[in-house]
């Protein structure tokens, strides 16, 4: 049973900064606000009755487990602790309620700091999402000196990807590159020399596509034209964004950690390349379906071979981490042979391309 109480104080409140250290899944996190702001961001876990229906519900939950009650802004919470104390729950409350804890100060506002000896700096950008770390990266390189040493600590996925495309771009040196688990550390090594130029005769001909879109057809043309530059010899980079991520996804579910909203998008969204519909004539399916079959008749490859062809020739696969946030996508959901990327990756490899296609 998780110990609430050492972070407690004697009104049984916990601090905001303390609900991260809690085991969500030995609490009954029981949040007051209405549905309409439930559904969009909430607790890990966390059940919703608006406090209008509390009364009904109030010795309906589990008495083995604590409980954790929060609402708005904790005017509700404190009136249903009292409650519940009242009818045997061993319960508590968030302090300065939901607002409060979605404005506590981030990590990365409070753990950067200098480090005095060698001309050494240290930079934690931990909980934040793309674009967040390269632009913190960047506005910490502009303001140490030429050769100073700045060592940062990520853990977005994305940013083992894009600190090393930023720093070819920038010609910033990047020193060492390493992973634990989720915990990405970068050492990077101020330069004031621009990146040297590619002057090779096939330099500028890469090929940047961004897939924004979802429906099958775009997707087919995309890939169309990806196995053709790569056919040229041409370096091929397909970064799927929002709605394309569907194009990424397994066919099959993947059972994974998701909060109510995230499981929400993923039920309404189509889970792989088979279930895509048209962007025009869809006819609720029918259209994909005679579609497939036509290229089928001609000798046309589908979408799912294409894309194998793709991968095999070496064409770079990202799925934009931010959106796969937004969207509660998670990397096991996605097929093999992608990468996770962010601004910086797109950019990198839209400045090598002398084609960029947004889909």
């Amino acid at each position: 049973m998780s110990k609430l109480k050492k972070y407690a104080d004697n009104q049984r409140k916990i601090k905001p900064s303390d609900i991260d250290k809690l085991d969500f899944e030995n609490i009954t996190l029981l949040d007051l606000r209405e549905q309409d702001e439930y559904i969009v961001s909430t607790l890990p876990g966390a059940v919703n009755i608006p406090m209008s229906d509390i009364g009904a519900t109030i010795n309906n939950f589990p008495k083995d487990k604590q409980i954790l009650v929060f609402c708005r802004e904790g005017d509700w919470s404190e009136e249903v602790l009292e409650l519940l104390l009242d009818v045997g729950y061993d319960a508590y409350e968030l302090e300065g309620g939901f607002n409060a804890y979605r404005n506590k100060p981030k990590t990365s506002d409070t753990r950067e700091e200098k480090i005095e000896e060698n001309n050494n700096y240290f930079l934690d950008v931990r909980g934040l999402k793309c674009p967040g770390p390269i632009v913190k990266t960047g506005d910490k390189i502009r303001s140490v000196e030429s050769n100073a040493v700045l060592t940062i600590v990520a853990d977005e996925a994305a940013f083992y990807s894009d600190i090393r495309v930023w720093c070819d771009r920038t010609g910033n040196i990047l020193q060492e590159l390493s992973k634990n688990g989720e915990e990405i550390t970068a050492v990077i090594k101020k330069s004031n020399t621009p990146p040297a130029m590619n002057t090779s005769s096939d330099s500028g001909n890469d090929k940047t596509m961004v897939v924004f879109s979802g429906d099958l057809d775009k997707t087919i043309a995309a890939f169309i034209i990806a196995n053709g530059a790569l056919a040229m010899g041409r370096k091929v980079t397909i970064f799927f964004t929002f709605w394309g991520l569907n194009v990424l996804r397994k066919s099959k579910k993947v059972k994974t950690q998701k909060s109510l909203i995230e499981k929400m998008f993923g039920f309404m969204m189509p889970r792989g390349t088979k279930k895509l519909g048209l962007s025009r004539m869809n006819m609720g399916g029918a259209g994909a379906k005679m579609i497939r079959a036509v290229m089928k008749s001609k000798g046309v490859d589908s979408l799912e071979e294409l894309i194998e062809q793709a991968i095999k020739h070496g064409a770079r696969i990202v799925a934009c981490q931010m959106s796969m946030d937004i969207m509660g996508i998670k990397k096991e959901e996605l097929i093999d042979g992608v990468e996770l990327g962010g601004a910086a990756t797109f950019l990198g490899s839209g400045e090598n391309s002398d084609m960029s296609l947004f889909i």
